[in-house]
C-alpha cells in the first residue's frame, strides 16, 4: 500500500504566520487611512450622484423642452421664412435665437446655431451668418458639409474668395453626401476657375464626373472639364 503524504505542521506554520501578518498589516493601514478611504468613496458617490441628477433631471428634460421649443421655427426655416424662424415663428413658440439663448448646451440649441447661420446668410447679413455658423459644433454626415459650405457662401458674398474657396474645399472633404458634396465641388470648381486656378478647378470638376456623374452638377460637367483643360 502506498504511503499517504502527510503535511508537516511545522512547515505550515510560516505560511499561516505570513497570512496573518498580511491581514494585520491591511487592517492597520485601513485604520490609519480610514478618513482618506472613506473620503474617496464618498467623493466618488457624490460625483456619481451629481452625474445622475444632471443627466436625468436636468440635461434630458432640457433637451426635451428645447425640441418642443424649436418646432415652429424649424417649420418656418423649411418654408424659407428665415426672418420668422429667427425671432417670431408664431404659435407661441420660440425663435431660433431664443432657443440658442434659453437652451444652451443642448443638441437642439447647437442645431439652432446652424439654422440661424443659414437664415442670416439668406437675409444678406453675412457677418451674423459667419458668427453663428462658426459657433456651431458640427458632427455627423451632413452637418459639417453644411457648416463649411455655407461659410464658403458667406465669405464669397463678402468678396473674400480665398477664404471662401478654403471653406468650399473643407465642405467637399468633411463627409460624403450625394446632393451636398457635388454641389460644393461645383462651387469650388467655379470659384477656382474664376480665380485662374485651372488645376484646382479641374480636380473639382473631375471628381464630380468620377463620383457624382448622375447628380445635377454632373449634367454638363464634360463641358466644364473641357473649358479648364484648355486654359
Amino acid at each position: 500500500m502506498a504511503k499517504r503524504n502527510r503535511r508537516n505542521p511545522v512547515e505550515e506554520e510560516p505560511i499561516v504566520e505570513v497570512v496573518q501578518e498580511s491581514r494585520d498589516a491591511t487592517t492597520d493601514w485601513f485604520e490609519q487611512n480610514k478618513s482618506l478611504v472613506l473620503g474617496l468613496i464618498g467623493g466618488l458617490l457624490l460625483i456619481l450622484g451629481i452625474f445622475i441628477v444632471y443627466k436625468y433631471f436636468i440635461k434630458e428634460p432640457k433637451e426635451k423642452a428645447a425640441k418642443t421649443a424649436i418646432y415652429k421655427a424649424e417649420q418656418q426655416f423649411a418654408r424659407d421664412s428665415f426672418a420668422l424662424a429667427l425671432e417670431n415663428p408664431g404659435g407661441g413658440f420660440e425663435g431660433l435665437l431664443d432657443v440658442i439663448d434659453n437652451y444652451g448646451g443642448t443638441k437642439t440649441a447647437n442645431l439652432a446655431k446652424l439654422y440661424a447661420g443659414i437664415s442670416y446668410l439668406n437675409l444678406g447679413r453675412f457677418d451674423d451668418a459667419i458668427s453663428y455658423l462658426e459657433s456651431h459644433s458640427s458632427a455627423g454626415d451632413y452637418s459639417p458639409i453644411l457648416k463649411n459650405g455655407n461659410l464658403g457662401d458667406a465669405y464669397a458674398e463678402k468678396g473674400d474668395f480665398t477664404t471662401a474657396a478654403s471653406f468650399y474645399s473643407k465642405a467637399t472633404t468633411a463627409g460624403e453626401d450625394a446632393l451636398l458634396t457635388p454641389y460644393y465641388l461645383y462651387k469650388l470648381g467655379l470659384l477656382a476657375k474664376k480665380n485662374g486656378n485651372a488645376s484646382k478647378a479641374l480636380a473639382a470638376f473631375q471628381r464630380i464626373k468620377d463620383q457624382y456623374s448622375t447628380s445635377n452638377e454632373g449634367t454638363n460637367i464634360d463641358m466644364l472639364i473641357k473649358s479648364v483643360s484648355n486654359s
